[in-house]
């Protein structure tokens, strides 16, 4: 099973089952926003996602 976080310079995100619902809390460690607009997920600067497979 592969999993999602994102990495800020000073803050880790936790591990999610899929990208959408790491985006959706990646504003919680100030890695991106979800535009409310388009619903798409904008990274700021030096953020980068990471994947891992789990099984």
């Amino acid at each position: 099973m592969t999993k999602y976080r994102f990495v800020t310079p000073k803050r880790v995100g936790k591990w999610y089952v899929d990208v959408r619902q790491a985006q959706a809390h990646a504003c919680r460690i100030g890695a991106g926003f979800l535009d409310r607009l388009t619903g798409r997920f904008v990274a700021y600067p030096e953020t980068r996602l990471e994947e891992l497979d789990f099984s």
